[in-house]
């Protein structure tokens, strides 16, 4: 049985990869729910654990949970909507067809900080601090969350021979660019494209970038800085990972993904935030 993913290069197959996980009356679970649900979970953890650390009431980011994850697939379905109009102009039932995929992370993130924002207003907390607290978790599920995209067969880059090329039955994929069909491999007569893993070097990263936040914040010098820190180092993966993509995101009438145009305006803002809240710090000392 020839494998339906294949890293030839490591000497990993996996001959089979169903995106269904199991029936609830004739319902299917997809894989993909479960996987990004576990991210959501392990993320509220992280955040419940760090607000006992620091004196807050872990029940403060339940509730926010509640509203945000509401908040985040809207946001995240609107997001890719408007950068996809082309598929929906004509039908516009299809905008509420979520089933079929189409969620962008950063449309998700956007729609959690204003909750945020308006959260904290209405409990009289500081904004600030809840974001430094669920800044880690917030990695830690987007890391966990791109093994749905590896269980759709999705979110891959363009043709590669390196280390880490990934090999996908053609049959099996959709919306393939002509670059990467051009260097089909065909192993016991069955057409591949091989092409960069960009899900697993997304989940790499934000791993790194979770394990430099847990370490991080005991030694931030201003509130808000861990999540300054995340947005800075999420986007600058980002920034690079999204450039390797086949499926991005394009302003309207241009080549440009939106996604590296959002990356590259978080890094500026990070930084900028950062020096002058430094400095600001610096002032009082």
């Amino acid at each position: 049985m020839a494998p339906e993913i294949w890293f030839p290069h490591l000497g990993i197959q996996i001959r089979k990869l169903n995106p269904i996980a199991f029936h609830v009356f004739s319902i299917p679970v997809y894989w993909y729910g479960l996987i990004i649900g576990l991210g959501v979970l392990a993320g509220l953890f992280v955040a419940t654990q760090e607000a006992k650390r620091t004196g807050q009431k872990p029940e403060d980011y339940l509730d926010f949970l509640m509203y945000a994850l509401v908040a985040s697939i809207i946001g995240a379905r609107l997001y890719y909507v408007a950068f996809s109009w082309d598929q929906y102009k004509n039908d516009l039932l299809k905008i509420f067809a979520t089933r079929e995929g189409g969620l962008a992370i950063y449309g998700a993130v956007i729609a959690a900080v204003i909750v945020g924002v308006f959260y904290t207003r209405a409990k009289k907390l500081d904004f600030w601090v809840l974001a430094d607290t669920a800044a880690p978790g917030l990695i830690l599920g987007q890391a966990i969350g791109r093994w749905g995209n590896f269980m759709n067969q999705e979110a891959f880059g363009g043709y590669t021979d390196s280390l880490f090329a990934m090999r996908l039955m053609k049959s099996n994929v959709f919306d393939v660019p002509q670059e990467v069909l051009n260097r089909i491999q065909i192993f016991d007569n069955i057409e591949y494209i091989q092409v960069h893993p960009t899900f697993l070097y997304e989940s790499i990263w934000n791993t790194g970038v979770f394990l430099f936040l847990i370490w991080y914040r005991r030694r931030k010098k201003f509130t808000g800085e861990v999540f300054m820190m995340y947005l800075l180092g999420y986007a600058l993966g980002r920034v690079w990972i999204e450039g390797l993509r086949t499926d991005q995101l394009l302003i309207a009438h241009t080549a440009i993904p939106i996604s590296q145009v959002v990356a590259g305006l978080s890094i500026i803002f990070a930084i900028i935030f950062i020096i002058y809240q430094r400095k600001k710090a610096k002032k009082y000392l």
